[in-house]
Formats: C-alpha cells, structure tokens, sequence
C-alpha cells in the first residue's frame, strides 16, 4: 500500500483561481491535477498510491473555520485523509482544535510561513500542547518555502527547540526534515521525537544526503510525500525506489509507517 502523505486540494469554486495564484508565486510551477478534491483523488490513484493525505492551511484567522468545514467534509470520501489547520493568531483556535478532533480529523498543518509565526515563539506553544493533549498529528512546512523565501519561520533548529513543547505528541517536519535546509535537518532534528515526509524530494534533494538522513532518524520516522499538485506522486515514488533501501524500509517509508499513524488497516 502507498499513502502520499502531503498533497493540496482546493474547494471546486475556488481551485482555479488558488492554483493559479500559487503557480505564479513559486515561478509558475507545473501544476499535475487540475484543483479539486477529486482531481487529486484520481491523479494520486492514478500514479500508483491508494491514500492522500491533504494538509489544509488556513492562511489568515478569517479562513480557519471554512478551511476545517471544507477537511471535515472531504474526510468522508474514500482514499482521502484530510487534516484541517488553525492560524496562531485565531482567538478560538485552540477550541477549533476541540472541533477538530471531535469530527474525527486525525491532523492539522501548520505553516509558519503563510501564518507569520516563527515556530519556536512560545506564544504559540498553548497550541502545540492543545494539539498534542488531543492526540492530533501536528504537520509543519520545514524550511523555504519557494513562494516566501524571507524570513524562514521554521528553521531545522528553531523546530527542535519547539519539539519539547508537544510533550511526546506526534510531529511531522515535512520536505525531509526541512525544504533546502537538508543538512541543518540531519545535524539538528534527525535522531529526534519527529517523523520527516518525502514531499518534494525528486529531482531536488541529492539522493545520498536523503540516504544519509534516513540512516540517521530511522526509516520508521519516514513518510512519503509528493506535494501533489505541486510535484507528482508517481515521480516521487521512483525517487523513493532509487534509494535502493531494503525492501522492509522501503514498504514502511511508502505506506506502512503512515497506516500505522493515521490507523490505516
């Protein structure tokens, strides 16, 4: 089984419009399925995976209510997970967190970039402690971000020293650890409490560093990821075979690890 642990999806009257304003913020990227929710479900199943993961941002306080409406609702179809989000600067976030987990979303996706938070601000770890308390997944955007290159929000080591806020609580950093910050990620989070995704590794992260760092976090803490629309998923599952890891690490970064986070039979 393949899960795509980090892929983006739109609501159907806005996805044009999102995606073209992403394209052209990050150098007019190649987008590889057309916006919505089921667009990316038959692109995904397509390209050889059976689940998506969709991480949901909420960009400013405004959106996070619809943005958790529109995870809740897409939840339901089959081969989709969705995560909703919460923006730091929302006076009822943590209560959205509440509202959260009692739909049954199993994750939220932080971005400290679009959000404007540095991810090591203590003001927002009543939020990591919330999110953690519920058993929810909390996934970060690590390192650049192609669209907002300055200031970094989450640096590899600014991540590490926000971990002990979670208290145990389960942490992905996604981009391997953290997006053109590769080799900080294997000197400051690597070996610790956090899971690392694949996304937007093919063509981009050097193949040995990659096998560098799985060696040193473990390929039980590694969750493939494409950053579907934005890289595709069955060119990031070929990145993953070129490893040439051994079989059970690679069944486990593919798809096992995630079944068991997100209770996937």
């Amino acid at each position: 089984m393949v899960i795509d642990f980090h892929t983006h999806c739109f609501p159907e009257k806005i996805a044009a419009k999102a995606m073209a304003q992403l394209s052209a913020c990050s150098g007019e990227l190649e987008a590889f399925h057309a916006g919505s929710e089921l667009d990316l479900l038959r692109a995904v199943r397509s390209m050889g995976a059976q689940y998506a993961v969709v991480l949901n941002i909420a960009t400013n306080p405004r959106q996070q209510k619809s943005v958790n409406d529109y995870a809740m609702a897409i939840d339901a179809l089959e081969g989709l997970v969705a995560f909703g989000s919460v923006h730091p600067d929302s006076p009822d976030a943590l209560d959205e967190l509440e509202r959260l987990a009692r739909a049954g979303i199993k994750g939220i996706k932080l971005h400290p970039d679009y959000q404007h938070f540095f991810v090591d601000d203590e003001r927002v770890f009543p939020l990591y402690e919330k999110a953690a308390e519920l058993g929810l997944i909390t996934v970060f955007h690590a390192g650049y971000d192609i669209g907002l290159p300055d200031p970094l929000h989450c640096s590899a080591r600014a991540l590490a020293r926000a971990l002990p806020a979670f208290n145990g609580g389960k942490v992905v950093a996604a981009h391997m650890g953290g997006y053109m910050q590769w080799l900080e990620a294997l000197e400051h989070l690597a070996g610790l409490d956090i899971y690392f995704d694949t996304s937007y590794s093919y063509s981009r992260l050097p193949a040995p560093w990659a096998k560098r760092i799985i060696e040193k976090h473990s390929a039980a803490r590694i969750l493939f990821g494409s950053d579907m629309p934005w890289s595709p998923t069955d060119k990031e599952i070929g990145y993953i075979k070129c490893l040439a890891l051994p079989a059970e690490d690679e069944a486990a970064i593919l798809g096992g690890n995630a079944a068991k986070l997100l209770g996937i039979a």
